[in-house]
């Protein structure tokens, strides 16, 4: 028996098609269509942390911000995982151009989000909550970068290697006390805010969400949105300060984004390099623009 039927006899579901989610990277999804005619998702995560971060995130936000609700849970067996059974929110992924007033909405909804507090720095995982070392968030970073060193230097060039290490050390003691610990999503990008005309209909995959400071947050909307329309910045920090105050954006954007890239290339060679060609060569050219080389 496939995994995906496994699953839905294990949740005793009535299904009369089950459709691929594409553009899922970490996460197996699939879209099933019940016999009483209502639409749900189901969501495989990678492992079993992921699967726990998920389900205890929406949880903490169900009365908070327009998340899936979770309609059944099975924590897995030796064979898989586990799933998360979640309801559909109308609305497409928001990889349309964005307007200033959609923009605004997302910074509304992006600060409601980074206003829910969490109980430290640190992320849900199967038997609780984990603090990072210190309950420091700066020491986090600064370890993740270490180790990431290693994989990152079998991949890229040497020169750009030296200058990325080189270069973290510059940066990184520039940036600002961080805020928090605050819900920060960690993914937050077009592909996961819907839309249903222009309105913000929901967020979703909080598979990597966790305590942590909202500097971090910005990164793929100022990569993906703001980038490709600078005219959608401004409205988003207007939405964001009608809620609560922001960070110094001049001063983490530019770290985040390199820490960002060279975090991906790690991601890319543990997935599968050859499978994630495009997103490798998307993170080293940013890793170039970065550091200048």
């Amino acid at each position: 028996m496939s995994p995906i039927q496994n699953i839905i006899k294990k949740l005793k579901l009535n299904v009369l098609t089950v459709d691929d989610v594409p553009e899922s990277y970490s996460s197996e999804v699939y879209k099933l269509t019940l016999a009483s005619r209502e639409t749900v998702y189901l969501k495989i995560p990678y492992n079993k942390d992921k699967l726990f971060r998920e389900y205890q995130m929406l949880e903490r936000l169900k009365d908070t911000l327009p998340v899936p609700r979770v309609l059944d849970f099975w924590d897995g067996d030796e064979c898989t995982t586990g799933a998360l059974l979640l309801s559909e929110i109308q609305g497409l992924p928001c990889t349309e151009d964005v307007n200033e007033e959609l923009s605004y909405q997302i910074g509304m909804y992006h600060a409601m989000l980074h206003e829910v507090p969490m109980p430290g720095y640190g992320y849900h995982v199967t038997d609780g909550f984990t603090f990072l070392d210190q309950n420091n968030w700066r020491l986090h970073i600064k370890n993740n970068f270490e180790k990431w060193k290693e994989p990152c230097r079998e991949i890229l060039d040497p020169e750009l290697y030296d200058r990325c290490v080189l270069h973290f050390e510059e940066v990184f003691f520039a940036l600002p006390d961080p805020d928090g610990p605050c819900t920060v999503h960690m993914d937050f990008r077009p592909a996961n805010i819907l839309v249903n005309g222009n309105k913000v209909s929901g967020i979703i995959d909080f598979e990597s969400a966790r305590g942590g400071s909202s500097e971090i947050d910005f990164t793929k909307m100022n990569r993906y949105i703001w980038r490709a329309n600078p005219k959608t910045r401004l409205p988003f920090i207007e939405g964001y300060q009608s809620i609560r105050p922001l960070l110094g954006l001049e001063r983490v954007l530019p770290f985040y984004d390199f820490y960002d890239s060279f975090s991906a290339v790690v991601w890319c060679k543990n997935r599968g390099i050859e499978r994630n060609q495009t997103f490798l060569h998307e993170s080293i050219s940013s890793l170039r623009n970065s550091v200048s080389c």
